[in-house]
């Protein structure tokens, strides 16, 4: 009845010494971030409609094209670098488990035998077995253990919102190859088809030659612009072939087993809702990632500062010790022992905790500082792409009229030599600058299209920081 007593009495002041506890250290509150009440490019931006539509988890479906659906769902289930940033996750989910471990007492247990003998008059041999529980516990007086269990959750969070980060970067790389493929795509019909109008001229030039009413200068000409436009269109296959390879790579498999043929590709017309500035801090993984790494690092200060307090260690053993193996487990045999119970601090360290203390805080100040830089880099990287697609718009506008009267010269030059007015110099620069224009005007389109993915990349390509799965700190 005694042993029972004590027990409780000693299982009530855990418990009291766990409730009343308190955590050494500041609690943390998110600092302050540089923002802006509106984005300085947006003027002349056209908002989707509705205006309180958000980008979709599946962004890429935006630009309608299911080929890049079909890739993008690819590089979900099977990018290495996605895959990487997953276990790396898992690593900090485990993190965080073993921090909780310490809320509770270790328990061990032991089977011991010993035989020993001695000589003189009591000269003899002396068998003991014994098998024993043994418990021990730390109390959280001050909170180490609670601050550690914050911050490997702050940081379990954080490596949540890198594995979507480098999701994000990863279906963002393969969009932007994806473009780029087909614009070379569009490039290369569009070299054909002048090679196959430049034939037509070539046919024209001889037959003026033969006539005797063309110079063999003029025909050479035709036959240089024809070699050399085929020329640039076999050149095109071999950028066409890296990023091919890119995209599988991208997609966790070998270059020599995929392929992606070539189509003709429709430009897709899409609006992107943009959203007020202050949004972007809850729509950045990058942001979030920065974010919780500052609630991880407050944490370790108090973790540095519950040093300076007394550690109070508890512990005890329960268990049955006899000389007979027969009688081991009978009441005689039976023991209990509470204690020790340690309460210990350091007097003197040198400075070593006053040191940990201070690169702790300092370690904060520098996530603070990059918290605040990673903010700046985000409006930046909005503002560049909206002064991208807003400045490339009034340069595709600009580069159809280019094209239009390009091609006007053409046909006025080509008639104009066929009248024999001109000479085949002419046309011949007359095709160089059509098709100069035509290449331009298709190159336009495609960073069009790479600067929409990287402002959808920018706004955080539909992830949300509520997304972040809580992680339980108890």
């Amino acid at each position: 009845m005694i042993m029972k007593n004590i027990l409780t009495t000693q299982m009530l002041l855990f418990v009291l010494l766990v409730i009343y506890g308190c955590a050494v250290g500041p609690d943390y509150e998110r600092p302050d971030a540089p923002t802006s009440s509106s984005y300085k490019e947006l003027k002349g931006w056209r908002e989707a409609l509705p205006r309180d539509q958000e980008i979709k988890t599946k962004w890429w479906e935006a630009f309608g094209d299911p080929t890049l659906n079909t890739l993008a769902e690819q590089v979900n289930v099977s990018n290495q670098s996605i895959a990487l940033a997953e276990s790396q996750y898992r690593q900090a989910l485990a993190l965080v488990q073993t921090a909780r471990s310490n809320y509770f007492p270790s328990i061990g247990a032991a089977a011991a035998f010993t035989r020993s003998g001695q000589a003189g008059d009591n000269s003899g041999t002396v068998n003991q077995h014994q098998v024993s529980l043994n418990a021990a516990w730390e109390v959280d007086l001050w909170g180490r253990v609670r601050r550690q269990v914050e911050s490997s959750s702050a940081s379990a969070e954080a490596s949540f919102a890198d594995l979507q980060a480098m999701r994000l970067s990863m279906q963002t790389e393969l969009a932007l190859n994806y473009f780029q493929l087909r614009t070379l795509d569009a490039q290369k019909k569009n070299l054909e088809e002048a090679v196959e109008a430049y034939k037509k001229a070539l046919e024209l030039t001889s037959n003026r030659y033969k006539a005797g009413v063309a110079a063999k200068t003029d025909v050479a000409a035709a036959q240089t612009q024809l070699k050399s436009t085929q020329a640039q269109a076999i050149d095109v296959g071999v950028q066409r072939a890296q990023l091919e390879h890119a995209l599988a790579i991208l997609i966790g498999k070998p270059p020599a087993v995929f392929s992606l043929p070539s189509v003709t590709f429709v430009q897709p017309q899409i609006n992107i809702p943009v959203g007020i500035p202050s949004e972007l801090l809850e729509r950045r993984p990058d942001i979030g990632s920065a974010e919780r790494k500052m609630a991880a690092a407050n944490a370790q200060i108090g973790v540095a500062k519950a040093a300076y307090y007394p550690s109070l260690t508890l512990s005890g053993s329960v268990g049955y010790q006899s000389a007979a193996l027969a009688s081991l487990f009978t009441t005689p045999s039976f023991f209990w022992a509470l204690g020790p119970m340690a309460l210990a601090t350091t007097l003197f360290d040198g400075g070593a905790r006053k040191a940990q203390t201070e690169r702790a805080m300092a370690a904060y100040d520098g996530t603070v500082a990059f918290y605040r830089q990673t903010v700046l880099a985000a409006f930046q990287d909005v503002e560049d792409n909206l002064a991208a697609l807003r400045i490339l718009d009034e340069e595709a506008q600009m580069q159809e009229q280019a094209v239009n009267y390009a091609r006007e010269s053409l046909t006025l030059s080509t008639n104009q030599y066929r009248a024999g007015i001109v000479n085949y110099l002419n046309v011949v620069t007359a095709q160089s600058i059509a098709l100069s224009n035509e290449r331009a005007a298709i190159s336009i389109s495609g960073q069009r299209l790479k600067s929409a993915a990287l402002l959808i990349k920018a706004l955080g390509g539909g992830w949300s920081a509520p997304e972040t799965p809580s992680v339980d700190q108890k």
